[in-house]
């Protein structure tokens, strides 16, 4: 075949254009290998980085951070943990020597409007408390709140998040309450009291903790404890290590701990903890503040838990009131202006939901309400009459069941339900036949319940508690025993023979009757009530019932009265003798 130049530069621009080609494939191919590579790298440094223990750093001398410079960061992650989680290390509620403490009020603490000083008032919260309606709470007087964020799991050593810690301090931000925080450890090592410290401070960086971030560490004399081993020392190192590493990060630190545990170095080391932290101290005398004006700790201290059994409008439950010996005038800046996910409320916070999926209708008719709680009427959302259905889909311990009713669910007492659907409803019984109208004031001779309907026969009836010295307006008095009585624009019924339209009624004095002292534990034959006194006069002085396998510790035998002295979750309380048989 013959070629001319023009055939001969067509082939070479060819051949050319085909080598440029192939350069560029070339390059392209060795630019991507380069980039996996470097990719590689960086992957393999990630994972070489997160290899590193905090050990690496703390034991090496050489590799520890200059002066001036801060510590390595260390990031944990944790779960929320569960209402009834029984890892939780502070389930076991009042673990301090004095019990639960002397019942006390927040209204006895509001300041006057034109007093001034140091000293401010609050209280410490968890998941016991519940669902907590904090602008009551801040209505009452509440200046500041402690809310507990998280702890380590007794056994397992892992962290969890309380599971109403961020809804407590969003809640209560918004009420105009200043906040403080606590973390529940079970650290065994300096490393792991860092890595709690490290989860807090990372927790709370979006919420304004004006008031100090404490370390709280108990029940580590039982066997159960996984802190068991450690010595003084080592615990003291631990609440050390995590103080530090609050104290670093702009937080103050404050210790936690009870008078018995900190006198005179017994459990911790107190004089080293008091010489660099503010010291929080736990003891409950007889009579509450102000009553008794001063723990008698003799250690330095700046706030004092007083009692676990205070009563704050807007709270469920008990919760501990301190008072501390220190006050802000301004609310903190969060350290971190990133704006928390809003979190609702749990309206199944305490209760212990079964499962189920069944059809139900009312006994006789019955209030639905959006939260499982009769403290206000606004929470009724409709009303299930009898024979019209609704589907059942848990049911609660606490005596509330949970449903499903045109779409929406709902709340309603367990009691009044049934899934008989067939069920006939009595035949209504007329007030005005029973009661005698009157019109005056009375309050309880000493405690007394008030209850939806004239029957004691279901605690589910309970709408709220009358104490002596509140009144409440008697309407009514029945043949059958019982008053009527509006309460907070509810009728209500109580047992006559608990009230009293004296004013100036005494209450009873307390038990002195001789006990003999026993440790042992016991159960109900049947059922058995808990009384706060050694009598069945009042109703009002039931505070739990226990049945056949519940075990509480009987801590002493009355021969001559027939009644045993208990210790039930921290409290003192009484029971029947006969009811009762060892749980061995």
């Amino acid at each position: 075949m013959k070629y001319n130049k023009k055939h001969v530069a067509i082939v070479a621009g060819g051949g050319i254009g085909i080598i440029l080609i192939l350069v560029l494939v070339v390059l392209l191919i060795k630019a991507q290998f380069t980039d996996k590579v470097k990719e590689e790298k960086e992957v393999e440094a990630v994972r070489v980085i997160e290899e590193i223990d905090v050990q690496d750093w703390t034991e090496d001398e050489e590799e520890l951070p200059e002066e001036g410079q801060s510590e390595p960061e260390v990031y944990v992650a944790a779960d929320i943990g569960a209402m009834d989680d029984e890892e939780d290390p502070q389930e076991a509620e009042n673990m301090n020597e004095d019990g639960a403490g002397a019942a006390s009020d927040i209204s006895s603490l509001i300041k006057g409007a034109n007093e001034t000083g140091d000293i401010s008032y609050g209280i410490d919260v968890a998941k016991w408390q519940g669902t907590i309606d904090w602008k009551q709470v801040a209505d009452s007087g509440v200046e500041f709140a402690i809310v507990r964020v998280g702890y380590r799991t007794q056994k397992t050593g892992i962290i969890m998040e309380d599971p109403l810690a961020k809804y407590n301090m969003q809640q209560a931000k918004e009420a105009g309450i200043k906040l403080g925080a606590y973390f529940f450890s079970t650290a065994i090592t300096e490393e792991e009291a860092k890595e709690e410290a490290a989860w807090v401070t990372s927790f709370i960086a979006r919420y304004p903790i004006t008031y100090p971030v404490i370390y709280n560490c108990e029940g580590f004399q039982s066997s159960e404890s996984r802190q068991y081993e450690l010595t003084k020392e080592e615990r003291s190192n631990c609440a050390i290590a995590f103080l530090d590493y609050v104290q670093n990060e702009g937080y103050t630190a404050m210790f936690y701990a009870a008078k018995n545990e900190m006198e005179g170095n017994l459990l911790w080391d107190t004089d080293r903890l008091s010489g660099k932290y503010k010291i929080w101290v736990s003891q409950y005398p007889e009579s509450p503040y102000p009553q008794t004006p001063s723990s008698s700790y003799s250690g330095r201290h700046e706030m004092w838990q007083y009692t676990s059994q205070g009563t704050v409008p807007g709270i469920p439950k008990g919760v501990d009131m301190n008072v501390a010996y220190f006050s802000y005038s301004q609310t903190a800046e969060a350290v971190d202006d990133t704006p928390y996910e809003v979190v609702e409320a749990d309206p199944e916070a305490l209760l212990t939901m079964t499962e189920v999926n069944e059809q139900v209708t009312a006994k006789i008719e019955t209030n639905l309400r959006s939260v499982p709680s009769t403290d206000s009427d606004d929470t009724i959302v409709g009303r299930l009459k009898n024979k019209e259905t609704a589907t059942r889909t848990g049911i609660s311990s606490g005596g509330w069941s949970r449903l499903e009713y045109n779409g929406q669910r709902v709340y309603a007492v367990s009691s009044y339900l049934t899934t008989e659907l067939e069920y006939e409803a009595p035949a209504a019984v007329q007030p005005a036949s029973i009661y005698q109208p009157v019109s005056e004031s009375v309050t309880a001779k000493k405690v007394t319940n008030l209850r939806s309907v004239a029957s004691s026969s279901s605690d589910d009836t309970i709408v709220a508690v009358l104490h002596n010295g509140e009144t409440v307006t008697r309407t009514g008095v029945g043949s059958n025993g019982w008053s009527q009585v509006e309460y907070n624009g509810q009728t209500l019924y109580a047992i006559s023979s608990y009230l009293t339209a004296d004013m100036g009624y005494v209450q009873s004095a307390q038990d002195t009757s001789v006990y003999t002292d026993v440790n042992e534990q016991v159960t109900p034959k049947i059922e058995c009530n808990l009384r706060t006194e050694p009598s069945t006069a009042n109703e009002g002085t039931v505070v739990a019932t226990i049945r056949n396998g519940d075990v509480v510790t009987r801590t002493g035998i009355n021969y001559n009265t027939g009644w045993s002295r208990l210790d039930y979750n921290g409290q003192t309380v009484y029971a029947v003798s006969s009811y009762l048989t060892s749980a061995g």
